[in-house]
């Protein structure tokens, strides 16, 4: 009786995914038409209208706000409760800047004015391996504006693929997905991308992943902030399998303006992980841990609200009696 009830409330929760055409479009005109207007007025008005939507999230959006003070209080332990609240606070504005930056971005990302616009460090050993197309992971997480990555490599002439999950409103995802793709880089849907995802790494594409989300119980458990974290094994694997580097790297933005700083943290080799005991989970934790290393340069910039310890390890869950 419990399974078939599971079952139905599966269907129900699909179905609900889905959506309604006729309501899908509309929230899609409504999307554009506010669009629309924030073209009307540069960019740092906006961003500073970006930041303000940002403190309404934090103030009236109550439980990510919690959520998002629970994993700041977990992951640092020694901060007061007013350094929690304005970080967390941050958070909040800096991932709604990301969205008007992503917006903006086919407007304002050009080649003449990337200087004005990036500040680039430590990438000619990056560039220079994706040319060779050899092979290449790039990972790095929900900090900063990770989105714009994908348009500088692009600028540089670069072939990146771009693994993400597709929106649920089909009429917002096709035009974002022609947004995201405007300078070059090509997006792969993240369901049933393996087969895709193998053909690329054996031609030496360059693949790019976030690489900080919850994996649920299938994943690897690593340590992440000081609490074991589900992770994807489908990175370790496909670096495993192809002989491939992985380059972890992230992007950080200037606060309320239209300019970022972006630099690679740390390349893992192959030749560093041939004589591990466990390889997979070693590739895992190291760069798990080279994104937590850039996250500390500024924690304000991480999605502290996302559920990223979301899924216990077995032997948390059977002391709780799950």
């Amino acid at each position: 009786m419990c399974q078939t009830q599971s079952r139905v409330k599966m269907k129900e929760k699909r179905k609900k995914k889905k959506g309604n055409i006729v309501t899908d479009y509309l929230l899609y005109l409504f999307v554009r038409l506010v669009v629309a207007i924030f073209y009307c007025f540069p960019i740092e008005a906006n961003l500073r209208t970006a930041c303000w939507l940002g403190r309404l999230m934090w103030k009236y959006y109550h439980r990510g706000r919690q959520r998002a003070l629970d994993n700041l209080r977990a992951s640092f332990p020694d901060k007061d409760e007013q350094w929690l609240a304005e970080t967390g606070r941050r958070s909040f504005e800096h991932l709604v800047m990301m969205v008007m930056d992503v917006l903006f971005s086919p407007q304002l990302v050009r080649l003449e004015k990337w200087p004005e616009i990036f500040d680039v460090r430590n990438i000619e050993r990056v560039k220079w391996m994706m040319k060779e197309e050899k092979g290449l992971l790039m990972v790095t997480g929900h900090y900063g504006n990770f989105e714009i990555i994908g348009y500088l490599m692009s600028l540089y002439g670069l072939k990146i693929y771009s693994i993400a999950r597709p929106l649920d409103n089909r009429f917002v995802n096709r035009w974002l997905m022609s947004v995201r793709e405007s300078k070059g880089q090509k997006i792969i849907d993240k369901k049933g991308a393996a087969e895709m995802m193998d053909q690329l790494s054996a031609e030496g594409a360059t693949l790019c992943f976030i690489a900080d989300q919850d994996a649920g119980r299938k994943g690897v458990f690593v340590d992440f902030f000081g609490r074991k974290a589900s992770t994807y094994k489908s990175i370790g694997l496909l670096a495993m399998q192809h002989n491939m580097p992985i380059v972890v790297g992230g992007c950080r933005q200037h606060y309320g303006r239209f300019f970022f700083e972006m630099e690679p943290s740390r390349i893992i080799y192959p030749r560093e992980w041939a004589d591990k005991p466990d390889p997979l989970k070693w590739i895992t934790q190291e760069y798990t841990k080279a994104i937590e290393d850039f996250i500390r340069k500024d924690p304000a910039q991480y999605w502290w609200l996302h559920r990223r310890w979301k899924t216990r390890p077995k032997e948390e869950r059977q002391a709780m009696g799950e």
